[in-house]
């Protein structure tokens, strides 16, 4: 048997057409599976649309939002504790996806014939048809000091990327890697059982690396692109950009301590403040010479947020 966890926040129409599909891409294939969405607090009728247009499917609503790890968590500890054996594999899955064809039963099978697995994920393609990266190598430090922060955009072809994000290997075809990007991810319950959750202080980003490090201790971590899913990518945490650079650095710093200890954590750290206060300054600077100043007032306010925030979890000695 399977279980889905979909974790969904205000984004109702996405999450209807992510269950529909799901659905339609188990219908026939004589596999037992049940849906679990936990909705963390979202004020667009999501449980609503549930209840009118997916009666089926279980819903635990949080009442407050708990992030991708902690929600997944929760109803990870609601299937692990309550049911016996029958489930076999999970399929985390973002709401914001559309499964392929018979994409979800391939992932199925595939585990089912290969024990020595413990994670498979399909390729993952943009709505208008072009292959997503989703295939990684664990990040060396230089990629914490380069993704996502101002080094990239200036400097995105630089010698980490092509290794990072696998470019050196062809997409098309089936491949052990060190980790997936975590928008659908089939993991064996019994890999889980002995992993352990996914880590909650990871709010959201990386929890997913720092979960399949883990797992990888009991079996491989396999892309298999014959398994297709479309990813409308970044729906829900588009909608709050400056959150989204907070918790994505933040999250980083956390796995930097975790993975490399404090010393470089605290470089990181020193790092971001540096880089990212230069953008300040440059955006300031525009500011003043009266360049399309509304653009540059709210990215002077999203820095100044980037900024505070990083500052007050190194004064509280906060976990990020």
């Amino acid at each position: 048997m399977l279980a889905i966890i979909i974790v969904s926040w205000n984004v109702r129409d996405l999450l209807d057409r992510c269950l529909t599909t799901a659905h339609a891409s188990l219908a026939g294939a004589g596999i037992a599976y049940r849906i679990v969405v936990v909705d963390n607090a979202s004020t667009d009728g999501t449980c609503d649309m549930l209840r009118a247009k997916h009666p089926g499917v279980e819903v635990i609503a949080t009442g407050c939002n708990l992030g991708f790890a902690g929600g997944n968590n929760l109803a990870l500890r609601r299937i692990l504790a309550h049911d016996d054996s029958c489930i076999r594999y999970v399929l985390l899955l973002n709401p914001d996806t559309e499964a392929v064809g018979d994409a979800i039963p391939v992932l199925v099978r595939y585990l089912e014939e290969r024990p020595d697995v413990a994670v498979v994920g399909p390729r993952l393609r943009y709505p208008d048809g072009t292959v997503q990266s989703t295939r990684r190598r664990f990040p060396t430090p230089g990629v914490l000091f380069w993704e996502s922060t101002p080094l990239e955009w200036r400097w995105s072809h630089n010698p980490w990327v092509r290794r990072y994000r696998c470019i050196d290997l062809p997409d098309d075809r089936e491949q052990t890697v060190d980790w997936l990007v975590g928008a659908a991810l089939m993991v064996r319950r019994s890999a889980i059982e002995r992993a352990g959750l996914l880590d909650a202080g990871f709010v959201m980003y990386s929890e997913e690396l720092e979960w399949q490090q883990r797992l990888r201790a009991y079996g491989r971590i396999v892309y298999l692109p014959s398994a297709e899913i479309v990813h409308h990518e970044g729906k829900s945490s588009a909608q709050v950009p400056t959150w989204r650079l907070i918790t994505f650095h933040q999250s980083r710093l956390r796995y930097a301590r975790l993975r490399y200890g404090d010393g470089l954590a605290k470089v990181l750290r020193i790092f971001l403040m540096t880089t990212y206060g230069a953008e300040l300054c440059i955006e300031g600077g525009k500011w003043l010479l009266g360049h399309r100043r509304d653009l540059r007032r709210q990215r002077i306010a999203g820095y100044l947020m980037f900024l505070r925030a990083l500052a007050r979890g190194e004064e509280s000695g906060a976990e990020v």
